[in-house]
């Protein structure tokens, strides 16, 4: 039988390979990358990401989970990219946000990142070149669209690079050895989220919105009478203690998130087209722009409407669709609907996001 020493020995053994091996795929993307300046082409590549993930997935025979072997190229990927990047990662802040824990999740612990005080700011500081990237919600499964980040869609000149979903569990967070607080903060999102909760638990306590989870935190760590909903990251950050957990008002509770860049990469196969149009104020005017949708086989994965704010009871629409926009099979539909619409944008072709 084995001891501990002849197992230690042999986890020695492997880092020393671990590492030399790292070491070199590290060089190896800085080749790349070099020859990525060389050709102006971009640094994050999302399909190339997927096609890393599902490669090693593919490879993995356990015992680790997929999850677990993601989590690690996630961050090996992520020091490959810092090497390159010289700019940051925008995302609405402050530090333990839920966009934060989004922005990591996508890019890993490497990169430096941006904390922004609204979405239009995340926006602005990607426009303005002083981010390469931003990282903004655009809809919850509870609460629907995120109506800044909608809105700001359609007077922007970058795209949508990549998406990703993230769970959201929420806390109630207090100082150490409270049990009662009179007040509890949060954005107006999580208060929504929890509020059958709270009104069963804490129906007189007074409910105070903040800008963001973390400002909440912040607003607790001051406070001793109060409670904050926010994430267990932010519990952590703040040294404050966790009275509950899992407290949303419904179970499966997820946040999409958009990654904004310059511009949006090749096809990896299994990809997402989100475009944004206005059509003309008469009947049947969206079943024609949609027709050509359903004539080529495509599926229509969501469609939203929001005010056009030009004219009274016009209407805007956002699409998802499965493909990608330089397919030729996609990009005739696209042209076939441009030609029904007021106005029509590609607002970008990405991969199909996974759960985080």
């Amino acid at each position: 039988m084995s001891t501990f020493e002849e197992y230690r020995r042999c986890i020695d053994s492997l880092d020393a390979e671990i590492v030399s091996h790292l070491n070199e795929r590290i060089s190896c993307a800085m080749e790349i990358g070099r020859l990525k300046q060389e050709s102006n082409a971009p640094v994050y590549v999302p399909a190339r990401e997927m096609q890393v993930f599902e490669k090693v997935m593919g490879m993995n025979e356990g015992p680790m989970s997929d999850a677990h072997l993601r989590a690690i190229y996630r961050e090996i990927m992520s020091a490959a990219i810092s090497m390159e990047l010289e700019s940051s990662i925008a995302y609405l802040g402050p530090a333990t946000t839920y966009s934060h824990q989004a922005a990591l999740s996508k890019f890993g612990q490497s990169l430096r990142y941006l904390p922004c005080e609204t979405i239009e700011q995340v926006f602005d500081e990607v426009e303005k070149g002083r981010a390469q990237y931003g990282v903004v919600p655009v809809e919850n499964s509870i609460e629907g669209g995120v109506t800044p980040t909608q809105d700001r869609l359609t007077h922007t000149p970058l795209k949508i690079a990549a998406e990703l979903y993230l769970p959201i569990h929420h806390c109630l967070i207090v100082q150490p050895g409270q049990t009662s607080p009179a007040k509890i903060y949060s954005n107006p999102q999580a208060l929504s989220q929890c509020r059958n909760w709270l009104q069963r638990h804490f129906p007189d306590a007074e409910l105070l919105p903040t800008r963001s989870t973390a400002g909440a935190s912040e607003r607790v760590k001051e406070d001793p009478d109060a409670a904050a909903i926010a994430s267990r990251l932010a519990a952590e950050e703040f040294g404050l203690e966790i009275l509950a957990e899992n407290i949303q008002d419904i179970p499966g509770n997820t946040t999409r998130f958009l990654v904004l860049g310059r511009e949006y990469g090749p096809p990896s196969g299994n990809d997402k087209t989100s475009v944004f149009f206005g059509v003309r104020h008469k009947t049947g005017a969206l079943f024609q722009t949609l027709e050509p949708l359903h004539r080529a086989g495509l599926n229509l994965s969501k469609i939203e409407s929001r005010p056009s704010k030009q004219r009274a009871w016009e209407y805007t629409f956002f699409v998802d669709l499965e493909g990608h926009a330089d397919d030729p099979k996609v990009k005739a539909v696209l042209d076939e609907l441009a030609d029904h619409c007021l106005e029509f944008t590609v607002l970008g072709s990405y991969p199909i996001g996974f759960t985080s």
